[in-house]
C-alpha cells in the first residue's frame, strides 16, 4: 500500500484506494466582492477541514489574487473566520511572487505565514512548486 493511499471497502466489498494527501490552492480574489469568491474560499477551507477531521494529510496554499485572503480571513467578523481558525494549522503558506503582485505580503507576514518561494519562476520572487506537491503524492484541488 502506498503512503498516499488508504484502503477502504466499497458497497460491493471490493477494496479501493482513497487519496490521503490533498493540497488545496486558493486562487479566488476577495477584492472581487462576489459571493462566488467567498463561496470558493469557504469551500476550500471546508475541504481542508474535511480532510483534517478524517486524519488525512492536507495543506493549504494561497496563490494569485488568493494571497489577499489572509488579511480578510484574519478578521474576527469575517463569515469564514471561525472555519479558517479550525484549519489555520494546515496553511503551508502564501505564494511570495503572487503576494508581491497582488499586495498580500504584509498580511501574510503579520499573520506569521511563510512566503513560499520553492518554484523560482523568472521575474518573480518565487512561487510554490505544484510539481513538488504532485511528486510528493498530493492531489491538487483548486478553488
Amino acid at each position: 500500500m502506498s503512503s498516499t493511499c488508504a484502503v477502504s471497502q466499497t458497497e460491493t466489498g471490493a477494496e479501493s484506494c482513497v487519496a490521503t494527501k490533498a493540497a488545496i490552492l486558493v486562487l479566488s480574489d476577495p477584492k472581487s466582492g462576489s459571493e462566488e469568491a467567498l463561496g470558493r474560499v469557504f469551500n476550500a477551507l471546508a475541504a481542508a477541514y474535511d480532510f483534517k477531521s478524517h486524519g488525512q494529510e492536507v495543506t493549504i496554499l494561497f496563490n494569485g489574487a488568493g494571497t489577499r485572503w489572509i488579511g480578510e480571513l484574519s478578521k474576527e467578523d469575517h463569515p469564514a473566520h471561525g472555519l479558517f481558525q479550525e484549519v489555520k494549522d494546515k496553511v503551508a503558506g502564501v505564494s511570495c511572487g503572487c503576494a508581491d503582485v497582488f499586495g498580500g505580503s504584509e498580511e501574510a507576514k503579520q499573520s506569521g505565514f511563510e512566503l513560499i518561494t520553492d518554484n523560482p519562476v523568472p521575474g518573480t520572487s518565487g512561487l510554490p512548486s505544484i510539481h513538488k506537491l504532485t511528486a510528493d503524492g498530493y492531489t491538487v484541488l483548486t478553488f
